[in-house]
């Protein structure tokens, strides 16, 4: 049985990394990308098992990316949890209708960002090395 795979996408280095560091402990396969468009082509050819997806990002933004996935029957089953500014509020109604499974607030506590996304999987702890 494969890992699952989540795929963190954010322009920012230190979110990306501190999920990684979230994750670290647990069985799944973890990706990055530094906005929505990179994040495109990081599904090909493998879709993610979840997207944590941040709102306002260069390039391809956050709402502008999920609106395209939830356009797309094979993509808008993709779980998707977003990573919104305090300043984001007006476009909480929006990112609510497309379908988001969950939306956390920069900043953010680790076990907030674990919270959320055990929420969507349910991840096993990592194997401890013999």
């Amino acid at each position: 049985m494969p890992l699952p795979t989540i795929l963190i996408i954010d322009d920012n280095k230190a979110v990306r990394t501190l999920a990684r560091q979230v994750l670290a402990p647990f069985a799944c396969t973890v990706t990055e990308a530094p906005n929505g468009l990179e994040g495109l082509f990081a599904m090909d050819p493998d879709l993610p098992d979840l997207l944590v997806l941040d709102i306002n990002m260069p390039r391809m933004g956050g709402v502008q990316m999920l609106t395209m996935l939830k356009s797309k029957p094979k993509l808008a089953v993709i779980p998707v949890i977003m990573l919104a500014s305090p300043t984001d509020h007006a476009t909480a109604g929006k990112i609510a209708a497309l379908g988001v499974q969950g939306t956390l607030i920069k900043p953010f506590a680790p076990e907030a960002l674990l919270e959320k996304i055990q929420t969507v999987l349910q991840l096993k702890p990592r194997p401890a090395k013999v």
